[in-house]
């Protein structure tokens, strides 16, 4: 096997985490023997477990000596929940080290490369970086933009409405289509939709018909404190808190709402006066991924705020007509600065992922 292919296989285990590792971010190792063979492999599990590193190493044992290490990101160098990943590596006895990528963390950033090389290692890094960067694009928006990974979705009908008109509950995507959607809030840490959308459609936000091992934190973006008490995602908070981002003039204004929606079990908050202050709030409940719902104003305000990292759009082959909510607050399907990455059929719909890069 290549070293990319050793690599494929690291960045296999790391994907494995997906949805478990925040605050952390998901990585993978596999040890190759000074013979060739694989001797370890391992994945970070969650925080506050051992790094990809040590699994590897352990069931490598003195097998690793003279061998190489393949590993998704740059070891870490300094003590938080664990000890230095660097230490254990150097008293491996391994001669090589190849690692997809720096850690963007100020705390490690290039710091643990240089502590291996100092200890006589070889270490190559670089090896499938890009692949290793949109892995952990959630941890990496974390330390280089100081808010969560934005990832918009929005099923939409062929003519590009998101309801039959507004104010109307309107059922768009397949069942194929909304499985796959379970899956997606499974991967991130929050899933968030604006006011409007809680007030039309009285979403509970859960994760449903797939497995989630860490609570899900559920965002509204409420500038105006229009969230009911009674809407049904306060009746889940078993399930993971839920926030309400509101602005300091409404929390002032609206004291007895504010009130009403804490005792019903709300985390209400300010922030939200721009939906960047809003993201920035979320950090506090170690949310790096936010899957962004709906509605069309609120994906607009991210959109022109330059906040969206990737996009999902999924096409109904169905029409909704002119009297329909228009996609993005436009109709237009297309969004400017953003790159396809995968076309597929889901079902009767078309799913299509986007690079948006009108942020960086």
């Amino acid at each position: 096997m290549t070293d990319a292919d050793l690599m494929r296989r690291a960045l296999f285990h790391a994907a494995r985490a997906a949805g478990a590792t925040t605050p952390n971010p998901m990585v993978g190792a596999v040890v190759l023997s000074e013979g060739g063979v694989i001797v370890g492999q391992g994945r970070h599990p969650r925080a506050g477990e051992p790094h990809a590193e040590v699994f590897a190493l352990d069931e490598a044992g003195a097998r690793a000596r003279g061998g190489t290490m393949y590993v998704t990101l740059e070891p870490c160098c300094h003590y938080g929940r664990t000890a230095p990943c660097t230490k254990r590596l150097i008293a491996s006895g391994l001669a090589r080290i190849v690692v997809a990528m720096k850690d963007p963390n100020p705390l490690v950033n290039g710091r643990g490369i240089a502590e291996l090389r100092a200890a006589g290692l070889q270490v190559d890094v670089g090896l499938l970086e890009p692949e290793a960067v949109r892995l952990n694009q959630a941890f990496v928006t974390v330390h280089t933009e100081g808010r969560p990974e934005v990832i918009l979705k929005v099923a939409a009908s062929a003519d590009g409405r998101i309801a039959a008109r507004r104010g109307t509950r309107t059922a768009i995507s397949s069942e194929p289509a909304n499985r796959r959607t379970q899956r997606l809030r499974a991967a991130v840490d929050a899933v968030a939709v604006g006011s409007g959308t809680v007030l039309v459609d009285d979403p509970l936000l859960t994760v449903r018909e797939t497995v989630r091992t860490r609570p899900l934190v559920r965002a509204v973006f409420d500038r105006r404190l229009r969230t009911p008490p009674t809407a049904r995602l306060l009746s889940t908070l078993d399930e993971g808190p839920v926030v309400i981002l509101s602005s300091a003039e409404s929390l002032a204004r609206e004291a007895g709402r504010a009130r009403a929606l804490a005792e019903a079990g709300a985390i209400v908050l300010p922030g939200a006066d721009a939906v960047e202050g809003g993201l920035r709030a979320l950090l506090a409940f170690d949310v790096s991924s936010v899957l962004v719902e709906g509605g069309a104003v609120l994906h607009r305000a991210l959109l022109d705020a330059g906040l969206v990292d990737t996009a999902h759009l999924i096409v109904s082959p169905r029409t909704l007509g002119a009297e329909g909510v228009p996609v993005f607050g436009t109709g237009v399907l297309g969004v400017a600065g953003i790159a396809p990455r995968t076309v597929e059929w889901v079902g009767p719909d078309r799913w299509m992922e986007f690079d948006v890069h009108g942020h960086r």
